[in-house]
């Protein structure tokens, strides 16, 4: 029998990680390729040089032949392009090579990437850069093929971010800038970096590989389009927590031994409340990390599925009638020494702090709700915000009751009672200390205080997490520059502290809300705040190219005006392009295989009843059954060709926004309707006859 690695020491075991590195470098390398990590000073080829050949030395001995610049476009996954190490040495052998320039510049073809017209078509030049804030590692497969994956960003021949991790990155130095100088403000002296941590908890469905096989829908588009609801949903509530299946232990199990090698900390498994849906955490990390490791969890997943038999669907709505999956966003932030500042702490001072980022959350999160939901806006996600499983499409705040209270008795001036504590004021000595976890989670809210982070709980189960936490982060980044300046400014710091909760509470308490999001009174209610309810992706990302948000991303140099306005037409270009694929999904299903399994059945009904009055024998039902069938079938018809012209209509459309408007507002609610009669028609047809697998047997048969 093959010896099992232990736990502790699978862990990180294809890694390039800090411990390795530290034993393998020179000392003095060492130390220089640590000040590039950790505080960003340039990186020389020299250091570059010693650094690619231990890296390569440990990749060959694990097996490694080739290596790959590992990056994320705008495309929502990875990209790679795999090269040996392998050389010929011109005398009829070769060497192994892999020097400093190869590991920190790459240059593959960007000219099939998305780039919303940063440039041509012909301009392929596009570079890749090594990321080493992630740290390398090595994929295997299932041949055991081994592979170096070298975290990169993605660039431009002129400078422009082509991906989705040079902005994270950006927006990463923007919000600990302005977070180190109000800590510097408040007195801190140790503080040089404050970092946003997240730990995103992944939902997703398993099913069988021949079900799978046998739906073009859920090959092509990740969703199901047709399909009648099973006798049995979600109702019974049965499936959340509960005990798993043999079958689905042994793919959890490897998979947290493949996610463990490359240093992803899996840590939590359990049922999700749908039949055949899971959940998956990690331990919380740095989020320039946690996106790459979100990134490679997706993949893994979705390869360790493969190897069982099973396929694992992402899609944010695969099945119609039953819970969607997301991507619950923990967000928080950390010092460079360990501390979480949306803690409360137990101290006076520590309270303060702890007010101050609390308030820059409230203040950003009501005036950038716009580009807070666009942050979360795809196609797939539509289907899934606003219905009774995931937060509306309304952005709102959970406090709990408590600290709701805590912060409009201070806006007031009106003494709170905490723990048989008092106090008028904000002040060192007369601030009390702040319980923690004094309130009941709220799983219906879209940004929830959860005791010393925010869970973000919009985010689609399929997205990059990068999106949300660049525009998390901005946007707190701005609130944070605007409160350190007062404070920095101010005589009395406890006094300023006190003047700022009045005037964010003031103006920004209407997006506070502790109740039932799932509620039709909330959706009158947030109306009644001014709140918006952006309820689709088109909409949703106009706010991307608003002046306000250029004015945002280029101030604090996350995102150029260009780069911002790129973004637009690739995500809103996507939205189109994903319907299109739809609704050409839908009709080829139709036509190849709906209809002619229920003429099928109607002919075979139509001799039925032939034969039956041959012998004398009157059967309305049957008459009426066949009745029924036809009305639908012919009913199909005009739809499916409604459908049809829909689609050929808005391809021709060339404006970008036009497009996709029309395929949201004709094509998709086209599609919809053909599925009414075709989902109709599968409770009526013999299941023998029915072309595709079923709800039923898909959700169930696992």
């Amino acid at each position: 029998m093959e010896k099992k690695l232990s736990i502790k020491n699978v862990f990180g075991f294809n890694v390039f990680s800090k411990k390795e590195m530290k034993k393998r470098l020179p000392k003095e390398v060492y130390a220089k390729l640590l000040k590039t990590i950790d505080n960003g000073e340039p990186l020389t080829l020299d250091v570059a040089n010693v650094v690619a050949e231990e890296m390569k030395n440990w990749a060959i001995e694990k097996g490694a032949t080739h290596y790959t610049h590992w990056f994320q476009p705008l495309t929502g996954s990875t990209a790679e392009k795999h090269d040996a190490f392998l050389t010929p040495d011109g005398q009829g052998g070769a060497i192994l090579e892999f020097s400093g320039k190869h590991l920190i510049k790459g240059e593959p073809d960007a000219s099939s990437f998305p780039s919303g017209g940063l440039r041509s078509t012909f301009e392929a030049r596009g570079y890749t850069a090594w990321d080493c804030t992630t740290p390398a590692f090595l994929k295997e497969d299932a041949q055991g093929a081994v592979t170096l994956c070298i975290p990169t960003v993605f660039y431009s021949y002129t400078g422009e971010a082509l991906d989705k991790k040079i902005p994270l990155l950006r927006s990463i130095d923007a919000i600990s800038e302005q977070a180190v100088r109000l800590l510097k403000a408040l007195g801190n002296k140790k503080v040089k970096r404050v970092i946003p941590t997240v730990g995103p908890e992944q939902e997703y469905f398993l099913i069988e590989k021949e079900f799978y096989l046998k739906r073009l829908d859920l090959m092509l588009c990740g969703r199901t389009l047709f399909g009648a609801p099973p006798p049995k949903g979600q109702e019974l509530e049965d499936h959340y927590f509960g005990p798993i299946k043999d079958r689905v232990i042994k793919f959890m199990s490897e998979l947290d031994t493949e996610l463990w090698k490359v240093g992803i900390a899996a840590k939590t498994r359990h049922n999700e409340v749908s039949p055949a849906q899971f959940e998956i955490a990690p331990y919380f990390s740095y989020v320039n990390i946690g996106t790459d490791h979100n990134q490679l969890l997706m993949e893994i997943i979705q390869k360790v599925a493969l190897r069982n038999g099973l396929v694992c669907l992402l899609h944010e709505k695969p099945f119609a009638g039953v819970n969607g999956s997301g991507k619950h966003n923990n967000w928080s932030l950390v010092t460079d020494y360990g501390e979480n500042l949306l803690d409360p702490g137990n101290t006076p001072h520590q309270n303060l702090q702890f007010l101050l980022f609390l308030i820059s959350l409230i203040k950003s999160i009501d005036r950038h709700q716009d580009i807070l939901r666009a942050s979360c806006a795809t196609s797939g996600n539509d289907h899934r915000l606003g219905a009774n499983e995931a937060p509306p499409a309304i952005i709102s705040i959970f406090l709990g009751d408590e600290l709701t209270e805590l912060l409009e008795k201070i806006a007031k001036g009106e003494k709170f009672q905490v723990k048989d504590k008092v106090f008028l004021k904000v002040g060192v000595d007369s601030l009390p200390a702040i319980p923690k976890d004094n309130t009941d989670r709220n799983r219906t809210s879209p940004f929830a205080f959860t005791g010393n982070k925010f869970e973000f709980r919009m985010v689609g189960s399929s997205m990059s997490i990068a999106g949300p936490n660049l525009v998390l982060n901005t946007i707190v980044a701005e609130a944070l520059d605007e409160i350190a300046t007062r404070i920095e400014k101010a005589k009395d710091i406890n006094k300023e502290t006190t003047e700022i909760i009045i005037e964010v509470m003031e103006k920004h308490a209407r997006i506070i809300f502790n109740g039932n999001n799932y509620s039709e009174e909330w959706v009158k209610e947030a109306e009644k705040r001014g709140l918006l309810n952006i309820k689709n992706t088109v909409d949703a990302h106009k706010s991307m190219i608003t002046t306000k948000s250029e004015k945002l991303f280029e101030k604090y140099k996350v995102l150029s005006k260009e780069e911002l306005h790129s973004r637009f037409e690739i995500y809103i270009e996507q939205y189109a392009k994903q319907i299109a694929i739809e609704a050409k999904t839908a009709i080829k299903m139709v036509k190849r295989q709906y209809l002619p399994a229920v003429v099928k059945y109607m002919n075979i009904l139509s001799d039925t009843i032939v034969n039956m009055s041959n012998c004398n024998v009157k059967s309305d039902a049957t008459k009426e059954l066949l009745s029924s069938i036809a009305s639908l079938f012919d009913s199909a018809n005009v739809k499916l060709q409604k459908l049809e012209d829909a689609l050929s209509d808005a391809l021709v459309i060339s404006d970008t926004i036009e497009k996709a408007e029309n395929f949201r507002d004709n094509v998709f609610t086209k599609l919809k309707d053909l599925r009414t009669d075709i989902d109709k028609l599968e409770t009526l047809i013999p299941s023998d006859i029915w072309p595709t697998p079923t709800y039923a047997d898909m959700l169930y048969k696992l």
